[in-house]
Protein backbone atom coordinates (compact mmCIF):
# COMPACT_ATOMS: atom_id res chain seq x y z
CA UNK A 1 0.00 0.00 0.00
CA UNK A 2 2.89 2.85 1.09
CA UNK A 3 4.72 2.10 -2.48
CA UNK A 4 1.65 2.59 -4.92
CA UNK A 5 1.18 5.56 -6.28
CA UNK A 6 -1.87 4.98 -8.39
CA UNK A 7 -4.14 2.09 -8.18
CA UNK A 8 -6.99 2.34 -11.00
CA UNK A 9 -10.00 -0.88 -9.71
CA UNK A 10 -12.37 -1.39 -12.77
CA UNK A 11 -12.85 2.29 -14.18
CA UNK A 12 -15.47 2.98 -17.13
CA UNK A 13 -17.00 5.54 -18.78
CA UNK A 14 -19.88 5.36 -20.92
CA UNK A 15 -21.19 8.49 -22.96
CA UNK A 16 -24.48 9.04 -24.38
CA UNK A 17 -24.79 9.95 -28.15
CA UNK A 18 -27.04 12.19 -29.48
CA UNK A 19 -28.15 13.45 -26.19
CA UNK A 20 -28.73 16.58 -25.01
CA UNK A 21 -27.45 17.83 -21.41
CA UNK A 22 -30.51 19.43 -20.11
CA UNK A 23 -29.32 23.36 -18.73
CA UNK A 24 -30.42 25.37 -15.95
CA UNK A 25 -33.65 27.51 -15.73
CA UNK A 26 -33.20 31.25 -16.96
CA UNK A 27 -35.19 34.25 -15.76
CA UNK A 28 -37.05 34.63 -19.18
CA UNK A 29 -37.70 30.39 -18.21
CA UNK A 30 -39.48 31.61 -15.56
CA UNK A 31 -41.70 34.34 -16.78
CA UNK A 32 -42.95 32.04 -19.84
CA UNK A 33 -43.27 28.68 -17.99
CA UNK A 34 -47.41 29.15 -18.13
CA UNK A 35 -47.30 28.89 -21.45
CA UNK A 36 -44.17 26.42 -21.60
CA UNK A 37 -46.54 24.33 -19.44
CA UNK A 38 -49.52 24.93 -22.01
CA UNK A 39 -47.39 23.61 -24.81
CA UNK A 40 -46.03 20.34 -22.86
CA UNK A 41 -49.90 19.54 -22.34
CA UNK A 42 -50.38 20.12 -26.41
CA UNK A 43 -47.38 18.35 -27.28
CA UNK A 44 -47.22 15.07 -24.35
CA UNK A 45 -48.23 12.25 -27.03
CA UNK A 46 -45.25 13.23 -28.93
CA UNK A 47 -42.91 13.81 -26.35
CA UNK A 48 -43.88 10.36 -24.51
CA UNK A 49 -42.63 8.75 -27.82
CA UNK A 50 -39.77 10.73 -27.79
CA UNK A 51 -38.91 9.99 -24.73
CA UNK A 52 -39.25 5.93 -25.32
CA UNK A 53 -36.50 6.27 -28.60
CA UNK A 54 -33.69 4.73 -26.64
CA UNK A 55 -30.02 7.16 -26.20
CA UNK A 56 -27.56 5.47 -27.84
CA UNK A 57 -24.48 4.76 -26.09
CA UNK A 58 -20.30 4.78 -26.41
CA UNK A 59 -17.64 3.16 -23.49
CA UNK A 60 -14.47 4.97 -24.11
CA UNK A 61 -13.15 3.10 -21.55
CA UNK A 62 -14.29 0.13 -19.94
CA UNK A 63 -12.81 -2.50 -16.92
CA UNK A 64 -9.65 -0.76 -16.94
CA UNK A 65 -7.47 -1.82 -14.10
CA UNK A 66 -3.47 -1.19 -13.16
CA UNK A 67 -1.24 0.11 -10.65
CA UNK A 68 1.77 1.84 -10.57
CA UNK A 69 4.37 1.83 -8.04
CA UNK A 70 5.55 5.57 -6.68
CA UNK A 71 8.61 6.58 -8.91
CA UNK A 72 7.70 4.40 -11.70
CA UNK A 73 7.31 5.86 -15.51
CA UNK A 74 4.38 3.87 -17.17
CA UNK A 75 3.52 4.57 -21.25
CA UNK A 76 0.06 4.33 -22.55
CA UNK A 77 0.23 3.81 -26.21
CA UNK A 78 -2.97 3.22 -28.21
CA UNK A 79 -4.69 4.53 -31.61
CA UNK A 80 -6.74 7.77 -31.45
CA UNK A 81 -10.16 6.84 -29.72
CA UNK A 82 -8.31 4.24 -27.89
CA UNK A 83 -9.69 5.99 -24.34
CA UNK A 84 -5.55 7.12 -23.51
CA UNK A 85 -7.04 10.94 -22.97
CA UNK A 86 -10.21 9.66 -20.80
CA UNK A 87 -8.12 7.75 -18.74
CA UNK A 88 -5.91 10.63 -17.93
CA UNK A 89 -8.75 13.10 -17.76
CA UNK A 90 -10.47 10.63 -14.86
CA UNK A 91 -7.06 10.16 -13.05
CA UNK A 92 -6.37 14.06 -13.05
CA UNK A 93 -10.10 14.60 -11.46
CA UNK A 94 -11.56 16.87 -14.83
CA UNK A 95 -14.05 14.07 -15.40
CA UNK A 96 -15.54 11.03 -13.20
CA UNK A 97 -15.82 7.40 -14.29
CA UNK A 98 -19.03 6.16 -14.69
CA UNK A 99 -17.81 2.40 -12.86
CA UNK A 100 -15.12 1.78 -10.77
CA UNK A 101 -12.23 3.67 -8.63
CA UNK A 102 -8.78 5.45 -8.77
CA UNK A 103 -6.62 6.28 -5.68
CA UNK A 104 -4.01 8.46 -6.07
CA UNK A 105 -1.54 8.91 -3.23
CA UNK A 106 0.76 12.42 -3.41
CA UNK A 107 0.23 15.87 -5.39
CA UNK A 108 -0.92 15.96 -8.81
CA UNK A 109 0.14 18.04 -11.82
CA UNK A 110 -1.26 17.40 -15.46
CA UNK A 111 -0.17 18.30 -18.87
CA UNK A 112 -3.26 17.48 -20.86
CA UNK A 113 -4.08 20.48 -22.43
CA UNK A 114 -1.25 22.67 -23.12
CA UNK A 115 -1.80 26.02 -22.51
CA UNK A 116 -5.44 26.07 -20.86
CA UNK A 117 -5.75 28.84 -18.75
CA UNK A 118 -3.33 31.76 -20.80
CA UNK A 119 -5.66 34.78 -21.46
CA UNK A 120 -4.46 36.19 -24.61
CA UNK A 121 -4.95 40.29 -23.70
CA UNK A 122 -2.08 39.36 -20.70
CA UNK A 123 1.21 39.60 -21.02
CA UNK A 124 3.74 36.91 -21.03
CA UNK A 125 4.83 37.42 -17.60
CA UNK A 126 1.17 37.83 -15.82
CA UNK A 127 0.25 34.22 -17.86
CA UNK A 128 3.11 32.72 -16.21
CA UNK A 129 1.81 33.79 -12.68
CA UNK A 130 -2.27 32.67 -14.32
CA UNK A 131 -1.27 29.63 -15.62
CA UNK A 132 1.03 28.87 -12.60
CA UNK A 133 -1.60 29.29 -10.17
CA UNK A 134 -3.93 27.18 -12.06
CA UNK A 135 -1.51 24.58 -12.24
CA UNK A 136 -1.16 24.28 -8.52
CA UNK A 137 1.96 26.09 -8.04
CA UNK A 138 2.21 29.01 -5.15
CA UNK A 139 3.55 32.30 -6.45
CA UNK A 140 6.37 31.96 -4.25
CA UNK A 141 6.91 28.59 -6.36
CA UNK A 142 6.62 30.73 -9.10
CA UNK A 143 8.72 33.51 -8.63
CA UNK A 144 10.99 30.73 -7.66
CA UNK A 145 10.95 29.11 -11.01
CA UNK A 146 10.06 32.45 -13.19
CA UNK A 147 13.49 32.86 -14.92
CA UNK A 148 14.05 29.26 -15.44
CA UNK A 149 10.45 29.32 -17.15
CA UNK A 150 11.03 32.35 -19.11
CA UNK A 151 15.02 30.70 -20.27
CA UNK A 152 13.27 27.51 -21.57
CA UNK A 153 10.63 29.22 -23.35
CA UNK A 154 12.87 31.30 -25.06
CA UNK A 155 10.84 34.48 -24.50
CA UNK A 156 12.62 36.90 -22.92
CA UNK A 157 12.48 39.95 -25.00
CA UNK A 158 8.87 39.37 -25.45
CA UNK A 159 8.34 38.48 -21.48
CA UNK A 160 6.04 41.88 -21.07
CA UNK A 161 3.95 41.65 -24.69
CA UNK A 162 0.24 40.66 -24.58
CA UNK A 163 0.19 36.54 -25.56
CA UNK A 164 -2.34 37.74 -28.55
CA UNK A 165 0.35 38.95 -30.31
CA UNK A 166 2.88 35.77 -30.11
CA UNK A 167 3.41 33.44 -32.66
CA UNK A 168 1.61 30.04 -32.10
CA UNK A 169 5.21 28.53 -31.19
CA UNK A 170 6.00 30.92 -28.79
CA UNK A 171 2.47 30.57 -27.13
CA UNK A 172 2.99 26.83 -27.19
CA UNK A 173 6.33 27.19 -25.87
CA UNK A 174 5.65 29.34 -22.88
CA UNK A 175 2.68 27.50 -21.96
CA UNK A 176 4.77 23.80 -21.61
CA UNK A 177 7.51 25.89 -20.27
CA UNK A 178 5.34 26.73 -17.32
CA UNK A 179 3.38 23.23 -16.41
CA UNK A 180 6.98 21.37 -17.16
CA UNK A 181 8.16 22.90 -14.36
CA UNK A 182 5.67 22.15 -11.69
CA UNK A 183 7.23 19.74 -8.69
CA UNK A 184 4.22 16.94 -8.17
CA UNK A 185 5.42 13.61 -6.86
CA UNK A 186 2.74 12.43 -10.20
CA UNK A 187 2.99 13.97 -12.85
CA UNK A 188 0.52 13.10 -15.88
CA UNK A 189 1.55 13.68 -19.47
CA UNK A 190 -0.72 13.47 -22.80
CA UNK A 191 1.37 13.83 -26.05
CA UNK A 192 3.14 17.44 -24.75
CA UNK A 193 5.69 16.47 -27.47
CA UNK A 194 3.78 17.18 -30.24
CA UNK A 195 3.96 20.80 -30.32
CA UNK A 196 6.73 23.02 -31.33
CA UNK A 197 9.55 22.32 -34.37
CA UNK A 198 11.74 19.74 -33.91
CA UNK A 199 14.73 21.29 -31.58
CA UNK A 200 11.71 22.24 -28.95
CA UNK A 201 10.27 18.62 -29.09
CA UNK A 202 13.94 17.26 -28.04
CA UNK A 203 13.88 19.97 -25.68
CA UNK A 204 10.67 18.39 -24.17
CA UNK A 205 11.55 15.02 -24.28
CA UNK A 206 14.99 16.02 -22.26
CA UNK A 207 12.65 17.81 -19.70
CA UNK A 208 10.30 14.98 -19.34
CA UNK A 209 13.88 13.07 -18.94
CA UNK A 210 14.76 14.83 -16.01
CA UNK A 211 11.48 14.54 -14.79
CA UNK A 212 11.91 10.67 -14.80
CA UNK A 213 14.98 10.72 -13.33
CA UNK A 214 14.05 12.98 -10.10
CA UNK A 215 11.74 9.62 -9.15
CA UNK A 216 8.86 11.21 -9.80
CA UNK A 217 6.00 8.94 -10.76
CA UNK A 218 4.84 9.53 -14.23
CA UNK A 219 2.23 8.68 -17.11
CA UNK A 220 3.07 9.85 -19.93
CA UNK A 221 0.57 8.87 -23.40
CA UNK A 222 2.79 9.49 -26.60
CA UNK A 223 2.45 8.51 -30.13
CA UNK A 224 5.99 9.03 -30.46
CA UNK A 225 7.14 4.80 -29.74
CA UNK A 226 11.15 6.46 -29.31
CA UNK A 227 9.93 8.73 -26.50
CA UNK A 228 8.17 6.10 -24.75
CA UNK A 229 11.00 3.43 -25.36
CA UNK A 230 13.48 6.31 -23.67
CA UNK A 231 11.19 7.24 -20.92
CA UNK A 232 9.41 4.08 -19.64
CA UNK A 233 10.41 1.18 -18.15
CA UNK A 234 6.50 0.11 -18.11
CA UNK A 235 4.48 0.33 -20.44
CA UNK A 236 0.02 -0.59 -21.73
CA UNK A 237 -1.33 -0.98 -24.54
CA UNK A 238 -5.63 0.80 -24.85
CA UNK A 239 -7.48 -0.69 -27.42
CA UNK A 240 -11.14 0.19 -27.92
CA UNK A 241 -11.32 1.30 -24.17
CA UNK A 242 -9.64 -1.61 -22.66
CA UNK A 243 -6.07 -2.57 -21.67
CA UNK A 244 -4.96 -5.49 -24.14
CA UNK A 245 -1.42 -6.05 -23.25
CA UNK A 246 0.35 -4.80 -20.34
CA UNK A 247 4.18 -5.49 -19.56
CA UNK A 248 7.77 -4.30 -20.56
CA UNK A 249 8.42 -1.40 -22.58
CA UNK A 250 9.83 -2.97 -25.78
CA UNK A 251 7.23 -5.98 -25.89
CA UNK A 252 4.12 -3.76 -25.56
CA UNK A 253 5.53 -0.78 -28.31
CA UNK A 254 6.47 -4.27 -30.39
CA UNK A 255 2.65 -5.40 -30.55
CA UNK A 256 2.06 -1.87 -31.21
CA UNK A 257 3.81 -1.24 -34.37
CA UNK A 258 2.99 -4.82 -35.38
CA UNK A 259 -0.94 -3.52 -35.94
CA UNK A 260 -1.76 -3.99 -39.83
CA UNK A 261 -2.30 -0.63 -41.64
CA UNK A 262 -2.51 -1.86 -45.21
CA UNK A 263 -0.13 -1.01 -47.47
CA UNK A 264 -1.71 1.11 -50.57
CA UNK A 265 -1.17 0.49 -54.44
CA UNK A 266 -0.05 3.42 -56.47
CA UNK A 267 -2.97 5.71 -57.93
CA UNK A 268 -5.49 3.69 -55.76
CA UNK A 269 -7.35 6.16 -53.79
CA UNK A 270 -7.73 4.82 -49.90
CA UNK A 271 -10.84 5.29 -48.36
CA UNK A 272 -10.90 7.37 -44.89
CA UNK A 273 -14.50 6.28 -43.87
CA UNK A 274 -13.22 3.80 -41.25
CA UNK A 275 -9.81 4.63 -39.78
CA UNK A 276 -9.69 6.42 -36.34
CA UNK A 277 -10.00 10.24 -36.23
CA UNK A 278 -10.23 12.94 -33.88
CA UNK A 279 -11.42 16.46 -34.72
CA UNK A 280 -14.52 18.64 -35.21
CA UNK A 281 -15.46 17.18 -38.23
CA UNK A 282 -16.34 20.58 -39.83
CA UNK A 283 -13.35 19.28 -42.43
CA UNK A 284 -13.39 15.58 -43.32
CA UNK A 285 -10.42 13.48 -45.58
CA UNK A 286 -13.04 11.48 -47.86
CA UNK A 287 -10.36 9.62 -49.56
CA UNK A 288 -6.29 9.84 -50.74
CA UNK A 289 -4.13 8.22 -53.27
CA UNK A 290 -0.36 8.51 -53.96
CA UNK A 291 1.73 8.68 -57.02
CA UNK A 292 5.55 9.09 -58.28
CA UNK A 293 4.56 10.78 -61.48
CA UNK A 294 7.58 9.37 -62.78
CA UNK A 295 6.60 7.07 -65.35
CA UNK A 296 10.60 6.33 -66.27
CA UNK A 297 10.81 4.34 -62.96
CA UNK A 298 7.12 3.33 -62.35
CA UNK A 299 4.68 4.95 -60.03
CA UNK A 300 5.75 3.85 -56.44
CA UNK A 301 7.49 5.93 -53.99
CA UNK A 302 11.59 5.88 -53.92
CA UNK A 303 14.20 7.41 -52.75
CA UNK A 304 15.13 11.22 -54.67
CA UNK A 305 12.09 10.75 -56.63
CA UNK A 306 8.77 13.05 -56.38
CA UNK A 307 5.94 11.93 -54.46
CA UNK A 308 2.20 13.49 -55.18
CA UNK A 309 -0.71 13.49 -52.85
CA UNK A 310 -4.17 13.96 -53.59
CA UNK A 311 -6.73 14.21 -51.09
CA UNK A 312 -10.48 14.38 -51.49
CA UNK A 313 -11.56 16.68 -48.76
CA UNK A 314 -15.16 17.59 -47.63
CA UNK A 315 -16.66 20.64 -46.11
CA UNK A 316 -18.98 21.61 -44.63
CA UNK A 317 -19.04 25.45 -45.53
CA UNK A 318 -16.80 27.54 -47.46
CA UNK A 319 -13.45 28.01 -45.53
CA UNK A 320 -9.64 28.76 -45.42
CA UNK A 321 -7.85 26.58 -43.58
CA UNK A 322 -4.84 27.27 -42.16
CA UNK A 323 -2.71 23.80 -41.97
CA UNK A 324 -3.71 21.22 -43.96
CA UNK A 325 -0.89 18.56 -44.21
CA UNK A 326 0.55 15.46 -44.93
CA UNK A 327 2.62 13.68 -42.51
CA UNK A 328 5.21 10.63 -43.08
CA UNK A 329 6.61 8.54 -40.34
CA UNK A 330 8.38 5.44 -39.18
CA UNK A 331 6.83 2.76 -38.22
CA UNK A 332 7.64 3.88 -34.42
CA UNK A 333 6.10 6.87 -34.68
CA UNK A 334 8.98 9.02 -35.81
CA UNK A 335 8.04 12.32 -37.55
CA UNK A 336 10.06 12.06 -41.16
CA UNK A 337 7.71 14.38 -43.37
CA UNK A 338 5.56 17.25 -42.60
CA UNK A 339 4.32 18.97 -45.74
CA UNK A 340 2.60 21.51 -44.19
CA UNK A 341 0.61 24.33 -45.91
CA UNK A 342 0.94 26.34 -42.76
CA UNK A 343 4.55 26.27 -43.49
CA UNK A 344 3.65 28.35 -46.80
CA UNK A 345 1.74 31.02 -45.01
CA UNK A 346 -1.08 30.88 -47.76
CA UNK A 347 -4.47 29.07 -46.17
CA UNK A 348 -6.17 26.42 -48.39
CA UNK A 349 -9.18 27.69 -49.58
CA UNK A 350 -12.33 24.77 -49.37
CA UNK A 351 -15.69 25.43 -50.97
CA UNK A 352 -18.88 23.82 -49.14
CA UNK A 353 -18.93 20.15 -50.62
CA UNK A 354 -15.97 17.95 -51.63
CA UNK A 355 -12.64 19.19 -53.18
CA UNK A 356 -9.57 17.89 -54.77
CA UNK A 357 -6.51 19.07 -52.93
CA UNK A 358 -3.04 17.65 -53.92
CA UNK A 359 0.24 17.91 -52.19
CA UNK A 360 3.09 17.31 -53.64
CA UNK A 361 7.11 16.47 -52.50
CA UNK A 362 9.48 17.84 -54.99
CA UNK A 363 12.10 15.10 -53.59
CA UNK A 364 11.45 12.52 -51.24
CA UNK A 365 14.64 12.16 -49.37
CA UNK A 366 13.87 8.52 -47.90
CA UNK A 367 15.18 5.20 -47.69
CA UNK A 368 13.42 1.95 -49.26
CA UNK A 369 11.53 0.83 -46.61
CA UNK A 370 7.31 0.82 -44.80
CA UNK A 371 6.28 4.06 -43.93
CA UNK A 372 2.70 5.49 -41.89
CA UNK A 373 1.41 8.73 -43.68
CA UNK A 374 -0.89 10.68 -41.51
CA UNK A 375 -3.56 13.55 -42.16
CA UNK A 376 -4.10 16.43 -40.66
CA UNK A 377 -6.22 19.68 -41.66
CA UNK A 378 -6.99 22.54 -38.60
CA UNK A 379 -5.39 25.96 -37.95
CA UNK A 380 -2.06 27.35 -36.15
CA UNK A 381 -3.26 27.22 -33.04
CA UNK A 382 -3.53 23.41 -32.96
CA UNK A 383 -7.32 23.66 -33.64
CA UNK A 384 -8.12 19.99 -35.54
CA UNK A 385 -10.79 20.06 -37.89
CA UNK A 386 -9.83 16.14 -39.13
CA UNK A 387 -6.59 14.80 -37.97
CA UNK A 388 -6.02 10.58 -38.97
CA UNK A 389 -2.49 9.58 -37.78
CA UNK A 390 -2.33 6.28 -39.66
CA UNK A 391 -4.31 6.49 -43.32
CA UNK A 392 -2.08 4.28 -44.64
CA UNK A 393 1.18 2.17 -45.44
CA UNK A 394 3.81 3.74 -47.58
CA UNK A 395 6.33 1.37 -49.23
CA UNK A 396 9.63 3.84 -50.45
CA UNK A 397 11.35 0.55 -52.99
CA UNK A 398 14.96 0.86 -53.97
CA UNK A 399 15.81 2.13 -57.39
CA UNK A 400 19.19 1.85 -58.79
CA UNK A 401 21.84 3.65 -56.02
CA UNK A 402 21.46 7.47 -56.00
CA UNK A 403 22.35 7.56 -52.25
CA UNK A 404 19.81 9.30 -50.92
CA UNK A 405 17.88 9.10 -47.94
CA UNK A 406 18.35 9.42 -44.28
CA UNK A 407 20.94 8.05 -42.37
CA UNK A 408 18.97 5.95 -39.27
CA UNK A 409 20.32 7.43 -35.81
CA UNK A 410 21.61 10.79 -37.55
CA UNK A 411 20.17 13.78 -36.05
CA UNK A 412 19.65 16.18 -39.50
CA UNK A 413 17.41 18.47 -41.66
CA UNK A 414 17.23 17.59 -45.52
CA UNK A 415 15.71 20.45 -47.55
CA UNK A 416 12.66 19.61 -49.71
CA UNK A 417 10.56 21.11 -51.73
CA UNK A 418 6.42 20.73 -51.41
CA UNK A 419 3.52 22.30 -53.09
CA UNK A 420 -0.07 22.67 -52.60
CA UNK A 421 -2.86 22.68 -55.14
CA UNK A 422 -6.07 23.94 -54.48
CA UNK A 423 -8.99 25.02 -56.58
CA UNK A 424 -5.64 25.87 -59.29
CA UNK A 425 -3.57 28.32 -56.11
CA UNK A 426 -0.73 26.78 -56.28
CA UNK A 427 2.29 27.77 -53.73
CA UNK A 428 5.42 26.54 -53.11
CA UNK A 429 8.02 26.03 -50.01
CA UNK A 430 10.15 24.41 -48.38
CA UNK A 431 9.75 21.04 -45.76
CA UNK A 432 11.80 20.01 -43.38
CA UNK A 433 13.09 16.33 -43.22
CA UNK A 434 14.18 15.04 -39.89
CA UNK A 435 16.22 12.01 -39.35
CA UNK A 436 15.59 9.06 -37.52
Amino acid sequence: MSNVAIRVEGIGKRYRLGAARPRFPTLRDALVSTTQKAARTLTSPIRSLRERIPLETFWALRDVSFEVAEGEVVGIIGGNGAGKSTLLKILSRITTPTEGRAEIHGRVGSLLEVGTGFHPELTGRENIFLNGAILGMTRQEIALKFDEIVAFAEVERFIDTPVKHYSSGMYLRLAFAVAAHLEPEILIVDEVLAVGDASFQKKCLGKMGDVARQGRTVLFVSHNMDAVQRLCSRAMMLERGRVVVEGPTASVVSRYLSRDLGKAAPTTPVSLSDVRRVGSGEVRFQTVCYSSGDEAVGLQAHPGGPLEFTLLVESDADRHVESMAVSICTRNGTLLVNADSLELGQAVPLSKGPNVVVIRIAALHLNPGSYSVGLWAGDALATTLDYIEEAFELEVVPVQSQGFGVTPGVEATVPCDFAVESRGSLQSAPVNIVAD
